[in-house]
């Protein structure tokens, strides 16, 4: 049986956040944002329609995701250098002598070990894939087009074609 592979990249499935990134002995970016623009590329059989996916099913599943993240601090959990404390309707995260405070309701807590693109594909690709129940990739570029990563979903299946 043939597998079929189908890419989705429009400008609406993009999200604007802030983030930093550890990156070991104390050292750490500064707070700064990116517009992230997001990719999404599904494989597999066809359906009773000749449809890999309904495209207006994957865009709304793909809206509710990055709605979570948009114009968010992007927090990772799982970063042991990173500790982060709920006060109240208060976020406080410490770092190497640094506090910063965030409101809560501007905050997403993402279980990664580090809010890099990589990451952000991964578990948006996760997150997908869990929902679509079908292997899934997902490219997350920041602005710039050299920074494109990837991250696919477990599966025995090829990447999909995206021209990175």
């Amino acid at each position: 049986m043939t597998e079929y592979r189908i890419t989705v990249s429009k400008e609406s499935l993009s999200f604007a956040a802030g983030h930093f990134i550890t990156y070991g002995g104390g050292a750490c970016e500064t707070l700064h944002g990116h517009n992230y623009r997001v990719g999404v590329c599904l494989a597999g059989d066809l359906d009773e329609h000749a449809l890999v996916y309904d495209f207006v099913v994957l865009k709304g599943h793909m809206s509710v995701l990055l709605e979570e993240l948009d114009h968010r601090m992007l927090l990772p959990t799982r970063n042991r250098e990173l500790q982060l404390v709920r006060s109240g309707e208060e976020l406080e995260v410490h770092h190497a002598g640094r506090r910063y405070v965030f409101p809560v309701s501007d905050t997403v807590s993402l279980p990664v070990t580090n809010t890099t693109a990589e990451r952000l594909a991964e578990y948006l690709c996760d997150r997908l894939a869990t929902q679509l129940r079908r292997s899934s990739e997902i490219p997350v570029p920041e602005t710039s087009p050299a920074s494109k990563w990837k991250w696919r979903s477990p599966t025995d299946s090829p990447p999909c074609a995206s021209g990175t």
